[in-house]
């Protein structure tokens, strides 16, 4: 049954169901008789399903639904040999029902790649030392685990034995790699750089990071409720109010016809076709701009949206760590010869830091000299051997422990830095620090004029960051965000969005990496940035931008406000339409031929006024001058 009703609900036999109902509509009017009308051949493709669906609702889930009244419109019309009125209200409402499945339609790929980040194997460590390959489900508590260089951590874990750095970006979001020594915490799904680790399990199973994480897209996925189309809850009062202008109708008239016609004017198909319509076109102009709507309630629900939430790192920042700050002792070295030794050494290093101040090197054509005797103690430094010098480029802690001394004027450079969020790579020749280099994440263009542009809609803009407090309140202070929540892990971020939420705040969640999943299926809202963003985030975001221009969101916060208007007018415009039409039906001017083609000419307006968010223009004069205001500051 099911599978027949689909079929028969589907594009291809509606388009049937049309061509019968349009040479009804010929041999009406041309006067030619047929055996049998064609419109019967939309009644039976197009409007049985929707008696089924009708009863179904009615009788198992005790739905009273806007199919009902159309049931009820076409079985009359059937009733009076008014075929081509019952043909037209089924055909009209079985446009609507395509439409809104068109705009409805969700990919649901993202928890099973979430899934597929989980490790399925840790090296358990037996007596003497002994190594053991086994599943990570059948880890324990309190195991202790060797985590090698470029293996995953199978379990959050305190660090026992061992340093090294640790991408935990799908927990964090952080840009850098985080150096760990023992006694640090580490977690399932992260990534060990560098060092070797000896671990020991403190949450397996399912109470690890990652699994908790999977846990709460899966709960905020199943909390999503469908959109219930705004026919259906008005159904329930429209089905009892039909019914009884059309009985008093008949019972004072006398005549049966006014009452079917009625029933058939007081159909809902324009006010059904309001939403869907709507959404469709704007989808399809948001769609020329790049940015991908995967549902209609995703759009609705933009229009209402109040607060908006950025993750930081590679959604209000590329994601890209290079030199922003290089300060050396000009008494002891020149700038030249401090690059070209921080370069030859740190070319022999992978750390992260290491590769932006390399490419820094080549950038301004730096020749590299040989380091010899090189060698590199994991989270925090390397050490070599450059024109019978030895060369230290590291930490502060890395330095010191080396007996290195730092003079005041250094030491002053290195607090500034810090205090703008930058990581550090101090070099020393010998045993004195001779410069220090300073690295951050680049800013995306324009931040600042899309932070202006969404308060000047009257929105709030929030920073939701895994980065340390310094480093967020630097950057949030430049591109002008006050309210600001910094040293995140998924679960904090989603606690953050349910406390918006829970103001009454509509939150609109912007990221791109895997530890924003949870917190996009969290909210309202969720937008993506589609190129460089994880496919994590892409399938459990609504939005998708294209290209990661994420100036496109005030464009998608003016095109769902047009759409939420668009779609007022339209339930208006349909409603009053729909009143005259009862009117006119009470009165004896229509009858049910007439008035089917009166309530197919609102579906018409509504649809044409829809079609024209397809084609308008959506730049906000006042925020190009703010735009132009914020560029020339």
């Amino acid at each position: 049954m099911k599978r027949l009703m689909d079929f028969l609900f589907g594009v291809k036999m509606t388009i049937v169901s049309g061509v019968f109902l349009v040479l009804s509509l010929i041999c009406m009017i041309s006067g030619i008789q047929s055996p049998i009308d064609f419109a019967w051949g939309a009644v039976l493709i197009s409007g049985i399903p929707m008696l089924i669906l009708a009863l179904q609702r009615l009788i198992f889930e005790r739905w009273v639904s806007s199919a009902l009244l159309i049931s009820m419109a076409m079985v009359a019309s059937v009733l009076i040999g008014e075929f081509f009125a019952a043909g037209e209200v089924a055909f009209i409402m079985a446009i609507g029902a395509i439409l809104e499945d068109k705009t409805v339609e969700k990919a649901h790929k993202g928890l099973k790649n979430l899934i597929n980040l989980t490790p399925v194997k840790g090296r358990i460590l037996r007596g003497n030392d002994k190594e053991e390959l086994i599943d990570a489900k059948d880890i324990k508590l309190n195991d202790k685990l060797r985590v090698l260089p470029g293996e995953k951590i199978p379990v959050d874990g305190v660090i026992v034995n061992g340093s090294s750095s640790v991408d935990q970006s799908i927990m964090t979001g952080e840009s850098l790699p985080v150096d760990k020594s023992m006694g640090d915490d580490v977690y399932c799904g992260t990534l060990n750089c560098y060092g070797t680790i000896d671990i020991k399990a403190i949450a397996v199973g399912e109470d690890s990071s990652l699994k908790k994480m999977i846990k709460m897209v899966e709960e905020a996925e199943n909390n999503k409720a469908p959109m219930q189309r705004i026919a259906d809850k008005l159904a329930v009062w429209l089905v009892p109010i039909a019914l009884l202008i059309a009985i008093f109708v008949w019972l004072i008239t006398g005549n049966v016809v006014r009452g079917v016609t009625v029933l058939v004017v007081f159909c809902p198909c324009a006010l059904a076709l309001a939403t869907p319509t709507s959404i469709m076109a704007a989808i399809g102009q948001a769609t020329k701009k790049g940015i991908i709507i995967k549902s209609g309630a995703a759009l609705e629900n933009m229009g209402k949206v109040d607060t908006i939430t950025f993750d930081k790192t590679g959604t209000l920042t590329y994601g890209k760590l290079t030199v922003s700050d290089i300060y050396f002792d000009k008494d002891i070295i020149d700038r030249e010869k401090f690059l070209t030794m921080t370069s030859s050494i740190e070319r022999l290093s992978e750390h992260p830091l290491a590769k932006a101040v390399v490419e820094k090197a080549k950038e301004e054509n730096i020749d590299f000299i040989d380091c010899e005797n090189f060698s590199m103690t994991p989270g925090k430094g390397v050490k070599g051997i450059i024109d019978s010098k030895t060369v230290y480029c590291g930490k502060v802690n890395y330095l010191k422990e080396n007996n290195i001394t730092i003079d005041k004027q250094i030491e002053y450079k290195i607090n500034d830095l810090q205090n703008k969020g930058m990581a550090l790579i101090l070099m020393a020749i010998d045993d004195k620090c001779v410069g220090v280099i300073g690295l951050s994440d680049i800013m995306r263009n324009d931040v600042k004029v899309i932070v202006d542009e969404l308060k000047y809609m009257n929105t709030e803009v929030v920073l939701l960051t895994g980065d340390n407090q310094k480093t967020a309140n630097f950057f949030a202070e430049k591109i002008g965000i006050s309210n600001i929540h910094s040293d995140l892990l998924p679960e904090d971020k989603v606690s953050h969005v349910k406390r918006l939420i829970n103001n009454k705040k509509i939150v609109a969640m912007v990221g791109d990496g895997v530890n924003d999943a949870p917190a996009l299926k969290t909210a309202d809202v969720s937008i993506a940035m589609g190129t460089m963003g994880s496919d994590v985030a892409i399938e459990a975001a609504d939005i998708a931008l294209l290209g990661d221009d994420i100036g496109k969101i005030p464009y998608v916060k003016r095109l769902a406000n047009e759409t939420v208007k668009t779609i007022k007018f339209n339930i208006t415009l349909s409603m009053i339409i729909n009143v005259l039409a009862i009117i006119m039906s009470v009165l004896g001017l229509l009858n049910p031929i007439t008035g089917a083609l009166v309530h197919n000419a609102g579906s018409v307006l509504v649809v044409l006024n829809a079609a024209l968010l397809y084609d308008r223009n959506y730049e906000n004069k006042q925020g190009n001058k703010n735009t132009r205001l914020a560029k020339a500051m």
